[in-house]
């Protein structure tokens, strides 16, 4: 098989236009030959007019400006890295401090709501003790009243007992008595 394709690669270029002309090579008559001239020729013109050089020029240019433009891909792709690493970082940062800024309104309220219940019972507790110091004082008050009602009917009644049961002389006498007690303690 190997041997059928190369005789009939071989045959191929055997078989080709160059060989099929006559004559000599050296002829202005054989395509091959004026083909090879021109393009020697076009050779010759390019290096008289210096094109090799300013070809390897532009070409290294070329691939000084790819290689430069892969530089700055290359510190550009780890500028962003960095940056990416850094906005990362940042993130949970913001992130960790958000959690805590939670956990801290959370124990905040949590604290307020303790408060507000002992305010509420302390508040309780002063309107209940207010409010027993108002009953006790209301009491004083109505114990106060009875007593002196008391004590204003006793002396009424002791007033009409005195007055049925003494003498004009024995009040006369106890008058004067009172009179001179009074004076003497006012003095």
């Amino acid at each position: 098989m190997r041997k059928l394709i190369l005789t009939s690669a071989l045959g191929a270029s055997f078989a080709s236009p160059a060989l099929a002309a006559t004559g000599p090579f050296f002829s202005l008559r054989n395509t091959d030959f004026v083909v090879l001239l021109g393009f020697l020729l076009f050779l010759a013109i390019l290096v008289y007019f210096k094109v090799p050089p300013v070809l390897g020029k532009l070409l290294d240019k070329r691939a000084e400006g790819i290689r430069d433009e892969l530089d700055e891909a290359r510190a550009l792709r780890e500028e962003a890295q960095t940056l990416l690493a850094s906005y990362e970082r940042k993130q949970k940062e913001v992130a960790a401090q958000a959690e805590l800024i939670v956990a801290n309104a959370r124990k905040e309220a949590e604290a307020a709501a303790v408060q507000a219940q002992a305010d509420l019972k302390a508040s309780i507790a002063r309107r209940l003790a207010a409010a027993e110091d108002q009953i006790a004082s209301a009491e004083a008050s109505a114990v106060k009243e009875v007593r002196d009602r008391a004590a204003e009917i006793a002396v009424a009644a002791a007033r009409t007992v005195i007055a049925q049961q003494t003498s004009a002389a024995d009040r006369d006498r106890m008058i004067d008595e009172s009179i001179a007690e009074v004076g003497a303690k006012l003095h």
